[in-house]
């Protein structure tokens, strides 16, 4: 566990060590270990690319940096720390606003995060930042993963209840170049920064009949990072959105909608062509869990939308930590 997490969020640091069940799964660990990033020889269409817009930027910033910050971090592409993941954790240890980078390369590093996020996604997840880690954006961390411009590279920045990425689709098949992490420290449901997808969400459970309803509705949840891809022999908790009505389905296309409208086309783009050539939205499934209903309203805290190349789940309570994995497994 990297040492400065303590201090900053100790029910994030719980969570991190409840989560002994990763110490029997082959692959999947969290905060200094690895989720494998799923790579498949089917190529997609829709990515971002090394000139995209965030990508553009990554090479200016990389360009920027003096032999001694490159020393400290960028490190060779298939370097175990770029497959970690955690709610919680700096990825190299100067932060944004430490003397250690100049007022170009925070600027530079501005430019990513503009071009990875939709103009919503940047706005709530620099609220996110300020409202989470005093300081902001100048408290989270970043590393560069080979050499921008030339082969595959990435650029990663972590911090307090947010992971980013980007990598010019060094990663075929998978969206976002990686597993990603996004939260919000409030506790009152309503007034996370993410509420909004939670009530969307609930949307589709209100939709249901009582058969639907007793299938989606379960008792306890996964740990939130338990995100691997399982393919097409997955088994997934919840509702098969297959068996849904088409007024159903649209409600579930809503709430996807919804989930991703933080984040550029490019990257949004990339996941429905992975939704499309594993199945569509009918080979998902939707799971609500009872434990943790916040205000006992039967509005559920913590939901979870799985398939077969798709892994979405969103803990509201006691505070949103929410972990994401999409990509094609090989």
């Amino acid at each position: 566990m990297p040492e400065n997490t303590a201090s900053e969020c100790s029910q994030c640091v719980n969570d991190l060590t409840r989560r002994r069940f990763m110490n029997s799964m082959s692959g999947l660990v969290v905060a200094g270990g690895s989720l494998p990033l799923v790579i498949s020889s089917n190529e997609l269409q829709a990515a971002p690319k090394a000139d995209s817009a965030a990508e553009g930027a990554v090479k200016r910033f990389y360009d920027s940096l003096t032999a001694e910050q490159r020393k400290v971090i960028c490190m060779p592409f298939h370097h175990k720390k770029r497959m970690e993941i955690s709610a919680n954790w700096q990825i190299t240890k100067p932060r944004l606003g430490d003397d250690f980078f100049t007022d170009e390369q925070r600027t530079i590093s501005d430019q990513i995060l503009r071009g990875v996020t939709s103009e919503d996604g940047y706005e709530r997840f620099q609220r996110q930042m300020s409202a989470d880690q005093p300081g902001g954006v100048k408290r989270y961390s970043v590393a560069v993963f080979g050499t921008p411009g030339s082969g595959q590279f990435e650029w990663e920045l972590t911090g307090r209840h947010l992971t980013l990425r980007a990598d010019g689709d060094s990663v075929k098949n998978m969206a976002f170049g990686g597993p990603i992490v996004y939260g919000h420290g409030q506790g009152n449901p309503q007034k996370n920064l993410f509420f909004n997808q939670t009530k969307k969400a609930n949307e589709v459970f209100q939709a249901l009949d009582a058969k639907q309803a007793e299938q989606a509705l379960l008792e306890t949840a996964p740990l939130e990072s338990d995100v691997p891809i399982q393919g097409s022999k997955g088994k997934f908790p919840g509702v098969s959105v297959g068996d849904l009505s088409s007024d159903q389905v649209e409600l579930v296309e809503q709430t996807i909608k919804t989930m991703l409208a933080p984040y550029r086309k490019e990257d949004v783009d990339e996941v429905m062509s992975i939704l499309k050539k594993t199945g569509g939205l009918s080979k998902l499934h939707m799971a609500f869990y009872r434990e943790d209903d916040l205000q006992k309203d039967e509005v559920w805290d913590i939901w979870r939308v799985e398939g077969p190349a798709f892994v979405w789940h969103f803990r509201g309570a006691p505070h949103v930590h929410t972990y994401l994995n999409i990509g094609i497994k090989g």
